[in-house]
């Protein structure tokens, strides 16, 4: 499976897509990339005349690319025409700020994925290669709701 196969099966659209770019992939993990525009509607309050990017866009972000990116190359070989992959839990620590403009790597490694069920070691770093959050996300495949 190529990585744009696998960003053009994401169900996300802008402006809740938070995918600019997928690096690499395999059985063990993957690694993409996001820039945050400035002009994201979140900014305008979050927070006044200092914005900084949401913990749960930033999650999401993770998610995104770490669980549901993942998720989709491992099924590849599944039969899953009417499956999605469910975003079940997060155990997040954040770092530091992420503000406007900035462009993050998102980097997963595979903990297990069995039953149905994916479990990934995420990190998220800014483009000096320091981390400004981590954590353990989950998912299940379930059958379309």
């Amino acid at each position: 499976m190529e990585l744009k196969d696998i960003r053009a099966q994401l169900p996300y659209s802008k402006p809740f897509l938070f995918v600019d770019e997928l690096l690499h992939v395999d059985e063990n993990g993957i690694v993409g990339t996001y820039t945050f525009a400035e002009n994201l509607e979140f900014y305008k309050g979050h927070f006044k005349d200092n914005p900084i990017t949401p913990g749960v866009i930033l999650t999401e972000t993770m998610a995104q690319i770490g669980l549901v990116s993942l998720g989709i190359f491992l099924l590849q070989n599944e039969p899953t025409e009417e499956a999605v992959i469910v975003f079940t839990s997060a155990d997040m620590q954040f770092l530091k700020p992420v503000y406007p403009k900035e462009k993050v790597t998102v980097t997963s490694r595979k903990i297990f994925f069995r039953f149905g069920k994916l479990k990934c070691d995420v990190v998220m770093k800014n483009e000096t290669g320091q981390e400004v959050c981590k954590g353990i996300l989950a998912g299940i495949i379930t059958s379309k709701l």
